[in-house]
């Protein structure tokens, strides 16, 4: 009764904790339908196997496969950014949710959940990675072991914001690292690699790199939302 469950995206009254509004869902862009296999993104018509987007052909992509619940847009933004920059942590449980929705079947059990990292000074002035945090609740949720720290960021990129596709991944190039002392986590192990937003997907790629360079077997990525058109 003092607290009553409020919608995630507008705060009007709800049901039921940790959900949202029925007008705020019906604004909510969820990903549906074909999506590219490498990186989530809405596609038009259908298949009966994996397909890839005109990017990932072009581009290449460092991880295995990619899936995102929702377009970047919206309410989808709105509660993006909630929880990037307003201390929103209670959206956590219900977009982890989405995001194993939207994980391939086939997903290897035995994945480690890595969280994109966020340089040092980054973290003390947000005092949170919201990456972690979608990390955590995923691996809890499936099971899986967490490694918070098993990538670090080494240097602090500038904001990707308003960057080029070739500028963003020129900022990001050798800038996440995988931890020294974590080495033993990532040699030969799956990783599901985990992230809030994906752009043109130069910090995923990054990450995937340094991955890679621990000696990982397969990667596979998921993030909360992805800039993308409707299909």
């Amino acid at each position: 009764m003092l607290y009553p469950p409020r919608c995630l995206a507008c705060g009007g009254l709800v049901e039921q904790d940790n959900g949202l509004c029925a007008e705020c869902f019906a604004q909510t862009p969820f990903i549906t339908g074909l999506v590219c296999d490498l990186c989530g993104v809405p596609l038009p018509g259908s298949s009966e196997g994996p397909v890839q987007c005109d990017d990932c052909l072009r581009i290449g992509r460092p991880w295995s496969r990619g899936r995102a619940p929702l377009r970047y847009e919206g309410v989808a933004r709105r509660l993006v950014l909630g929880l990037k920059h307003g201390d929103r942590h209670d959206i956590v449980r219900t977009a982890a949710d989405w995001m194993i929705r939207a994980l391939p079947e086939d997903l290897p059990s035995e994945c480690c959940v890595v969280p994109v990292p966020l340089h040092v000074t980054r973290l003390l002035q947000r005092r949170y990675n919201q990456s972690a945090l979608l990390a955590q609740a995923i691996a809890l949720r499936l099971e899986m072991e967490f490694c918070p720290d098993a990538l670090i960021r080494q240097r602090r990129t500038l904001p990707l914001e308003g960057k080029s596709r070739d500028a963003r991944f020129s900022e990001l190039s050798d800038a996440i690292i995988a931890h020294p002392k974590r080495s033993e986590v990532l040699d030969g192990r799956s990783v599901l690699l985990i992230d809030d937003v994906m752009t043109s997907g130069a910090t995923l790629s990054a990450a995937a790199q340094a991955c890679h360079t621990a000696q990982c077997r397969e990667i596979y990525v998921t993030v909360l939302a992805r800039v993308a058109k409707a299909a």
